[in-house]
């Protein structure tokens, strides 16, 4: 009978906690179910809460069935019998179930969320608190803080005074649930403050006195190479005055040319022709009217002896 009881006692425990999954705030998780495939439906259910659920095959009265909830929107079936959550959120761990052909599988998600109350690398000698938010655990289950050099800070919250070198490295932090220990890593990097000192003066040693630096003279509050720019773009304006006012007055020279040549009649472009230098040819006689011959006698006839 004792042995009776206590099979039933570890078997309940085993199947009441089931699978345990652990995922970071913000990312994709997968829950899987107890079995692989299933002949009839397939149900998932965190809590009391349905999340979805799908039969094998379309029939009449059966299709696919989604919760209101704000993880139910989150939440689809994968091939198989996989529960897919997309953005997880803090209070969305719990216990949940899985139902393929009316046998139910128990699971347990658990939330986690490691953060550093500075963000980037911490500065040598500043303060800050390193957090670790777990939800879904058991009221007995601890949380504590693993030192990059193996030494233990117990509690959900290290407080770093002072930042040291010895700081720097991977912090674990540590949650048991069910017996089992789970860790979750933040990486931390240490380095020193800046120190912001002047460019433009250095302190003598031994009277305390300014004095400029040769290499960063100013010149009312403008450095060299800023000078040379503007006396080469000034420079450049000149030149560009000088081509204008030139172009202008030769406009003005053609457009005065033109309208004299324009009042006075002259053509814009006399025409040049050929000459020659030789002597030019006499003048040719003016020819009167042409004289008539005068008409042949008439042939007297030949008298015969």
């Amino acid at each position: 009978m004792k042995t009776v009881v206590w099979f039933g006692f570890v078997l309940c425990a085993l199947s009441a906690s089931g699978k345990v999954f652990v995922s970071k705030q913000g990312q994709k998780t997968m829950l899987e179910c107890g079995v692989s495939t299933y002949s009839d439906t397939l149900e998932w259910n965190r809590e009391n809460d349905l999340l979805c659920s799908t039969p094998k095959v379309q029939r009449k009265y059966s299709f696919p069935r989604t919760g209101k909830s704000d993880i139910a929107l989150r939440s689809k079936i994968r091939p198989e019998t996989r529960l897919e959550i997309t953005g997880v959120k803090m209070q969305d761990a719990g216990k949940f179930t899985c139902k393929a052909d009316g046998k139910s599988y128990q699971l347990t998600l658990l939330v986690v969320l490691v953060s550093a109350s500075s963000s980037g690398d911490l500065l040598l000698g500043s303060e800050v608190t390193l957090k670790c938010q777990v939800t879904g655990l058991n009221p007995d289950s601890t949380v504590q803080w693993e030192r990059p050099d193996g030494r233990s800070h117990a509690g959900s919250q290290a407080e770093l005074k002072s930042v040291a070198r010895s700081d720097a490295g991977t912090w674990k932090c540590t949650f048991s649930y069910d017996g089992t220990t789970y860790s979750e890593s933040l990486q931390i990097k240490v380095q020193e403050p800046k120190t912001t000192v002047p460019p433009s003066t250095q302190r003598s040693k031994d009277n305390g006195v300014t004095h400029p630096k040769p290499n960063d003279a100013l010149l009312l509050g403008l450095s060299w190479w800023m000078w040379v720019a503007i006396g080469v773009g000034c420079l450049f304006v000149l030149l560009l005055i000088v081509l204008i006012i030139v172009l202008c007055k030769r406009n003005k020279r053609k457009k005065r040319k033109f309208q004299s040549m324009k009042n006075g009649g002259l053509p814009m472009k006399p025409k040049n022709y050929c000459q020659c230098n030789r002597p030019a040819a006499a003048a040719k006689p003016q020819q009167g009217r042409r004289r008539e011959k005068p008409s042949a006698p008439p042939l007297q006839p030949l008298l015969m002896e």
